[in-house]
């Protein structure tokens, strides 16, 4: 199975964060699936990138040409492909995807994981979405989701669609069970 992960070019403040990659990556590479993410390696895209390499896992890289040198890009993956946008990046990474989870990071780590669970909505991604909420790091948007649903924004078995997991063992989990949802009707 190939796993999406969305996660910062940098490693945060807390150590937890860089303690999850490991621990994700290692799960990756241990379960014979193989890691698709941004091609960096810096911040927590190379901890995670690393991890999976040095237990033996594949790695896929999906770099745009004007982040290949400001997010130095990562010489040693299994495969590197390089885009032109932003856009062919995130429609690259989910064509390659099984799974989409995403490690702490910055705007771009939350747009792209909202991207996916909005196309999972509209019929345009069948992969199930995970937040591995990292010391409570998307506890606030949790709380969001659950509010979008309150507001009728979002319908219930659509937020069930999505996961705020804390530990792998939640993340595995909720992927073997995972039903894509139908796709969105309008009245």
């Amino acid at each position: 199975m190939n796993i999406v992960v969305y996660c910062g070019a940098s490693l945060g403040v807390n150590a937890q964060y860089k303690q999850a990659a490991v621990t994700l990556g290692t799960w990756i590479a241990e379960n014979n699936h193989t890691l698709v993410y941004g091609g960096g390696k810096v911040g927590l895209m190379g901890v995670i990138a690393d991890t999976v390499l040095q237990a033996g896992g594949k790695v896929i890289g999906v770099i745009p040409t004007f982040l290949q040198e400001r997010e130095i890009a990562h010489a040693d993956l299994t495969e590197l492909h390089v885009v032109e946008t932003m856009s062919e990046r995130k429609q690259k990474m989910l064509a390659l995807g099984n799974a989409c989870i995403a490690l702490p990071g910055g705007p771009g780590t939350l747009e792209e994981i909202i991207e996916a669970v909005s196309w999972a909505r509209v019929g345009q991604n069948d992969c199930p979405c995970i937040f591995y909420n990292v010391a409570d790091y998307y506890e606030q948007l949790q709380h969001f989701f659950d509010w979008m649903v309150h507001e009728e924004f979002l319908s219930l078995a659509d937020r069930r669609n999505v996961l705020f997991a804390h530990s792998v063992e939640e993340m595995a989990q909720f992927i073997a069970e995972y039903t894509p949802p139908e796709v969105r009707q309008y009245k």
